[in-house]
């Protein structure tokens, strides 16, 4: 497992590699301007990954970006089907799957029924896991440790709306593993969210390049925080009551 995850639950690593962001983003700050996120996209197999992908994005933003005015997954497509773009939008998104190009007439429409200025796209466009059995007594067919690791890409671009321009764009690959002894999965949503934060980071500090490790402790927090506690069954809770 990768340096410094003693205080993680997975040894994890991502690799980011971005544009620079374009000189006429900081003549209009970000901060007190509403940013809306867009579903993720994905192609073939993996839509179904992406479902609720955006959400993690939203809520990533909230903690690394609080000043951001964030109008989330949820809000963006009630507001655009309210304003009756449904059938607009459902057009750009079919065009941004094959051409990575959100078209300027409909992102100017779209951006001014939400009332922003900036739209944030992700994109998945990998995910696989794999297991891999390191120590076992064959014998007895007995598995002693296993290694689960999963690999993540995902990509994201930053749009102005009411003039089309891509302001920033970036990818980033993400590696997780897990060593256990029981059967508990390396989560998507974990890997996830650590994508989004080093993709917000390399934004955030201009950065073009960069590596992210649980060294960072601000990103590892991300998934720490994330994690629910377990909720007691009803018929548990009414046990403890009549002893």
């Amino acid at each position: 497992m990768y340096g410094g995850c003693g205080k993680s639950l997975y040894g994890w690593q991502v690799r980011t590699n971005s544009t620079p962001v374009a000189p006429s983003f900081d003549q209009t700050p970000i901060d007190g301007k509403r940013v809306a996120v867009f579903p993720t996209l994905a192609t073939g197999p993996l839509q179904g990954t992406a479902v609720g992908m955006s959400q993690y994005l939203s809520q990533t933003l909230n903690t690394l970006t609080p000043t951001w005015k964030v109008l989330t997954e949820q809000e963006t497509l009630t507001r655009i089907d309210k304003q009756g773009l449904g059938a607009e939008y459902i057009k750009m998104r079919g065009d941004a799957d094959q051409s990575h190009l959100l078209d300027r007439h409909s992102l100017a429409k779209i951006g001014a029924a939400l009332g922003v200025r900036y739209i944030l796209q992700p994109r998945l466009a990998a995910f696989t896991q794999t297991m891999t059995e390191r120590w076992q007594i064959p014998a007895f067919d007995i598995r002693i440790m296993e290694t689960r690791s999963s690999l993540l890409r995902v990509s994201m671009q930053l749009w102005e709306a009411e003039s089309g321009e891509l302001i920033w764009s970036s990818v980033a690959e993400t590696v997780m593993e897990s060593e256990t002894v029981t059967q508990d999965p390396v989560f998507l949503e974990d890997a996830i969210r650590l994508t989004f934060g080093s993709l917000i980071s390399d934004f955030i500090n201009r950065r073009t390049a960069s590596k992210y490790t649980p060294l960072n402790e601000v990103l590892n927090t991300l998934v720490q925080t994330a994690i629910p506690a377990e909720q007691p069954n009803a018929s548990s809770e009414q046990a403890d009551k009549k002893k």
